[in-house]
Formats: structure tokens, sequence, C-alpha cells
């Protein structure tokens, strides 16, 4: 089964808003963000990579851009992929939000809480494993290396459901803007090589 490298997008100036971005369109990456994408694609353009696939969100496909056009390969969109639907917390302060009496919810039992008129996290991680088991299916040879980028808490929740951690611990795990995290995936489970890394890397394959 294939090596999934999976990329959090690059940083970008909605966050020093201090709202949450969730879906909103026309969020893109900062000048440090393109230089954390480029890095990556000057990181990754030894690596054999067999795939790229991207939410459809631009502060994704924008991170995708430089790894994709390192292997001459097209960007898949994947709009299981997506960033959690928030629902009416979209563009809301995340300030305001953790005075709310919720908000102990998201952050010590997130298994109990759904977005006002949006995703519950459960529906959330159900729908990211199965876009990337869906990939993992695809590209199933063992010498497969398949790159996925997309946001911070869904790759968190992948890696907690590969991992048979629980879903309230997800949050304990890291995922910074620019970060990858390669996961090892086979029908007997999962093997997490690395997590929340920056290039440059050195445990990844080199072409041949």
């Amino acid at each position: 089964m294939p090596l999934l490298l999976l990329i959090r997008h690059g940083e970008n100036d909605f966050v020093k808003t201090g709202k949450m971005a969730g879906r909103i369109p026309g969020v893109h990456l900062n000048e440090k963000g393109q230089k954390q994408a480029q890095a990556l694609g000057e990181a990754l353009k030894v690596v054999p990579l067999k795939a790229v696939y991207s939410s459809p969100l631009e502060r994704a496909m924008e991170t995708a851009q430089p790894i994709a056009e390192s292997h001459k390969l097209p960007i898949i969109k994947e709009p299981a992929l997506m960033d959690t639907d928030i629902g009416k917390w979209q563009g809301k302060s995340l300030k305001m939000l953790r005075l709310t009496k919720v908000w102990k919810i998201v952050q010590n039992s997130p298994s109990r809480f759904r977005f006002p008129e949006g995703e519950s996290f459960i529906e959330a991680q159900t729908r990211y494993v199965g876009s990337l088991e869906r990939i993992i299916q695809k590209h199933h040879k063992p010498q497969d290396v398949v790159a996925v980028i997309f946001h911070a808490d869904p790759i968190k929740l992948a890696v907690a459901h590969f991992l048979g951690m629980p879903l309230d611990h997800f949050q304990r795990l890291s995922c910074d803007t620019g970060s990858l995290t390669a996961l090892h995936a086979n029908e007997m489970g999962a093997n997490l090589i690395k997590l929340n890394q920056r290039p440059p890397f050195d445990f990844l394959q080199e072409k041949k």
C-alpha cells in the first residue's frame, strides 16, 4: 500500500484576522505561504510521486502547484478534502467563540459537537478518511508515493483514525502550515512515519 504525504497548505493572512476561515473563498497564500509552497516543491522533486491530490480551496491548490509542477503532474481536485463545514462559525472571531460555553466541548469532547448549521467532527472525519481510502485503493502498490494537500484539523482527524486514536484526542496532534505528515497505510493497518515535518526531508525515497 502507498505512502501518503499529508501536507497542510501554506500560511495565509486570514488567520491574522483572528477569524475562522472555514470554506470562505478567496483565501490565498501570503508571501510566507508562497515560500513554504516553493520549499515543499523543491524538497519533494526527488521523490517519485505518483499523483498530487488537493482540496479545491485556493490556499491548498496554491500549495499543491509547485509540487505538481516539479513532477509534471496534474493537480487532482478532491472535493471531499475540503475543510470542515463550520456552518455559522465561518468568519466568526475566535476570541469571541472561546468565550462561549460550547468551546470547551470543541476542545475536550469534539466527538459530541456539531458546528451550527455545519458538520459534526465525526462526519468530517468520515469524509476525509473515505477520500484517503479511495486514494489508497487507486495507488495500491507498496512503492507508490502520493501527495495530498489539504487542511490542519482534517489531517489530524485522518491521522487519529488510521492510528486508532479516539477522535476526542485528535487535538493532541500538531499540524503547522507548510508541514508534511507521512503515513504508510496497508491492509494490516497504518504506520505514522513522520508528523508535522518541515522541509528539507531526509526520510523519503529518491527517484531511481
